[in-house]
């Protein structure tokens, strides 16, 4: 008889175990552990310094945005010298999309699809300025595609709907 006092008791002790860390748990997700599912608020970067040095080493003419309104915060900017003469600008556009810029001489193809994260190309061109761009779509981003610029390809990829890729394209300046 002892044998089967001890076991309930056993089970007994377990049953409170789960019960006060159900508890615990939920008096933690109630006061502070609870998923955040609102985006961050990105930080906006100063990519001016790294523009005016990337224009002098760069064996391309560097495209940036010139004119954009504030709502565009220019949010990562690098640029990779030893890398095909990588340049990458990255915006947050208005409405939370994610717009950048990527220019390269590296090989054509590769580049497209390491920028456009996998799109193809369609038959749809834009003529933006004096440029006529491809659209391409499918990857990861959409992407405008100008192939034709002296030395380099430039991309402009993207969350955001072809208007807003339209707009940065647009507001190029390559120098």
């Amino acid at each position: 008889m002892a044998g089967s006092n001890g076991r309930q008791k056993k089970a007994r002790d377990m049953i409170i175990s789960l019960a006060l860390i159900g508890v615990a748990a939920m008096v933690a997700y109630y006061f502070g552990i609870r998923y955040d599912d609102h985006a961050p608020d990105l930080k906006r970067v100063d990519y001016q310094v790294e523009l005016a040095t990337v224009r002098r080493a760069a064996s391309y003419p560097v495209a940036a945005p010139e004119g954009l309104p504030q709502t565009w915060k220019a949010t990562s900017v690098r640029y990779q010298g030893e890398n095909g003469d990588h340049w990458h600008l990255g915006f947050q556009a208005p409405g939370g999309h994610y717009v950048q810029i990527e220019q390269s001489t590296q090989r054509t193809a590769d580049f497209i699809d390491e920028a456009s994260q996998g799109a193809s190309a369609t038959k749809k061109t834009e003529k933006i300025g004096d440029h006529t761009w491809t659209r391409y779509t499918g990857g990861r981003y959409d992407a405008l595609v100008l192939q034709n610029t002296p030395g380099s390809t430039t991309v402009v990829a993207g969350t955001g709907p072809f208007t807003q890729l339209t707009a940065m394209a647009a507001a190029l300046q390559m120098k």
